[in-house]
């Protein structure tokens, strides 16, 4: 029996790696997309919305979660019609895929009757990711740490940790997109033996931080020789403007994701010097840019019907 009222999904912003942890670590963000869902009887998927930055492309993605939904749940087909409204920027590192895959695959299992649990809706969205980062702190909040098979690459488990409203994360978005295939594409296929472990040095220090909540602790503690030596360099003002944030009382920083935004941790009080001093940043090398000031989420997703 499919539920035929609506149903919204409010999906969190995420931003992934922190630096080392590559395809790996995920903190949720207090910046939302709601994904709106109907179930129809016509067995068509209709996209009934008019936001500006919704891609063509994105029709296909909501129908390959619809696919993999029903595949994996068991439970006969049905259509639907769906839009999302919400602040979550596309292409711009902070998981604004996930939010709709996930906001999807939760919203059909609602109107299924929920067969899936958080743990497999993760699975899937990790399947149609091809990594977890962003999938696991989106479905499930707070600061994850997530395993997938060394083999497979599915979905395993997730260890995941409460983030305390104190730590402020100061993300700011360049005028510019990156699109995370193909950013991708450009990273190396072999690192020197050391980089890889002055970058595991790093991920570690970073869980054990996060894992007792002592953030101050976080100073100096980001080193990526993984991904952001490749990735800062092709965004006008990212590696400026994370300067400028630890100058202006941030702990520390990092590429979101696969980019364009960059964020600076720190004390909350500190947060509107270092977002303003980020965006100087960028506005010194002519690139205009938008600044979020935010918390952890840690809920995660969230579904009303």
């Amino acid at each position: 029996m499919v539920d035929p009222r609506k149903i919204e999904v409010r999906v969190p912003a995420s931003t992934s790696n922190c630096g080392p942890g590559f395809d790996t670590l995920g903190i949720a963000l207090n910046l939302y997309n709601t994904i709106s869902l109907t179930p129809e009887g016509s067995g068509e998927v209709r996209y009934v919305g008019d936001r500006p930055d919704f891609h063509p492309s994105s029709l296909q993605l909501v129908r390959d979660a619809a696919a993999a939904f029903f595949g994996r749940s068991g439970r006969g087909e049905f259509g639907f019609s769906f839009n999302i409204t919400g602040e979550v920027p596309r292409a711009r590192g902070l998981g604004s895929s996930v939010t709709l895959r996930a906001g999807i695959l939760a919203g059909l299992n609602a109107a299924a009757g929920s067969p899936l649990a958080r743990e497999d809706l993760v699975g899937l969205v990790t399947e149609l990711e091809g990594h977890p980062d962003n999938a696991a702190a989106a479905v499930l909040g707070g600061f994850c740490v997530a395993r997938t098979c060394p083999d497979t690459g599915r979905f395993l488990d997730a260890i995941r940790f409460k983030v305390a409203p104190s730590l402020s994360f100061v993300v700011v978005s360049p005028d510019t997109e990156v699109l995370t295939a193909a950013s991708r594409t450009a990273l190396p296929g072999n690192l020197p033996f050391f980089d890889v472990v002055k970058s595991l040095n790093s991920l570690a220090y970073i869980v054990s931080v996060f894992a007792v909540g002592d953030y101050e602790r976080l100073r100096q503690g980001v080193t990526d020789f993984l991904h952001q030596p490749t990735r800062v360099p092709g965004i006008n003002g990212a590696e400026q403007a994370i300067a400028a944030g630890l100058e202006a009382g941030a702990y520390t920083g990092w590429l979101s994701g696969s980019g364009s935004s960059v964020l600076c941790a720190g004390p909350l009080e500190n947060a509107g010097a270092v977002g303003d001093a980020m965006a100087r940043a960028f506005s010194d090398r002519d690139t205009g840019s938008r600044v979020y000031r935010l918390t952890a989420d840690n809920v995660g997703l969230q579904v009303a019907i």
